[in-house]
């Protein structure tokens, strides 16, 4: 039996560890060949954790968050490629300042896309993973990284595209990842509620109006992974910069989350094998 291949695309490191990392642990762990590709090298994101917030993490923040990727990366079971484009940074201000000169989101779109597209070529991914039209949450490289994954999908599979770029591929299936669902953060709050606890979920869900979770509405496919939410966490720790260990994404015991919502959630984008919805599995539908 061919081996099965999947390919995760993220725009900065970090973003594997917090979005379908207990999916990618899991699938590798089952003997799938993972390979995570980071869009950028995460230049310009804040240091958001309190002890690491140090002149001499600054001074070398770029060399930093590669140690911490390649952390992640082993403590999860995948290979890793980094695309090689220069963080975007978030801006902030109204109105907002121009972006960086040079950076992933001015670059023209082709050259991001041709890359990729080699990058697909060469591992033969049967299932990509991605963000869709919103970025996840609206960061100019998140968004951009949707309009290069989705781009490389049709590319790769065309042989008069980036003819240089290696031998057409067709990826079987194109997921977007959809990890931020309100239902979920109000379940764990609730939980905590019955326990005579506080949860640290207030700001965000009074911000959220519980009749419009338009990702809830978008999700078609459930992988249970409940298991890997512990090395989920690891990775996350991982990257020491941008986690803090105190933060509320770790307030909700593991064994709450397992038993509440064992699963991560996507979104069937495109797929170029028969498929029935909803699903359970990402392959589904796939004979390598």
């Amino acid at each position: 039996m061919t081996e099965l291949r999947l390919m995760a695309v993220h725009a900065h490191p970090d973003d594997e560890s917090s979005k379908g990392a207990a999916t990618t642990a899991k699938y590798a762990d089952e003997g799938v060949r993972v390979k995570v590709v980071t869009l950028t090298g995460g230049e310009r994101g804040d240091i958001l954790n309190p002890a690491m917030d140090l002149p001499e993490v600054h001074g070398r923040i770029a060399e930093v968050r590669r140690d911490e990727m390649a952390k992640a990366a082993e403590i999860l079971g995948v290979e890793h490629h980094w695309l090689g484009f220069v963080d975007s940074g978030l801006p902030e201000g109204d109105p907002l300042p121009p972006l960086p000169e040079g950076c992933f989101a001015l670059v023209p779109l082709a050259e991001p896309v041709e890359r990729l597209v080699r990058v697909i070529r060469e591992f033969r991914p049967h299932v990509l993973t991605t963000y869709d039209e919103n970025g996840g949450y609206p960061h100019p490289d998140h968004i951009r990284c949707h309009e290069v994954s989705v781009a490389a999908y049709e590319a790769a599979a065309d042989y008069a595209r980036f003819p240089d770029a290696g031998e057409p591929w067709a990826v079987s299936k194109l997921y977007y990842n959809h990890g931020f669902l309100r239902r979920r953060m109000q379940m764990l709050q609730d939980e905590f509620t019955k326990h005579g606890r506080t949860g640290p979920f207030t700001k965000w869900l009074e911000h959220w109006d519980p009749e419009f979770d338009v990702f809830e509405g978008r999700v078609t496919t459930r992988v249970e992974c409940a298991e890997y939410f512990s090395q989920r966490d690891d990775a996350l720790r991982a990257h020491a910069t941008q986690i803090d260990p105190n933060g509320d994404f770790f307030h909700a015991p593991i064994e709450w989350q397992q038993r509440l919502w064992p699963t991560e959630e996507f979104e069937l984008a495109r797929s170029r094998v028969p498929v029935q919805l909803p699903e359970t599995d990402l392959f589904a539908g796939i004979e390598p």
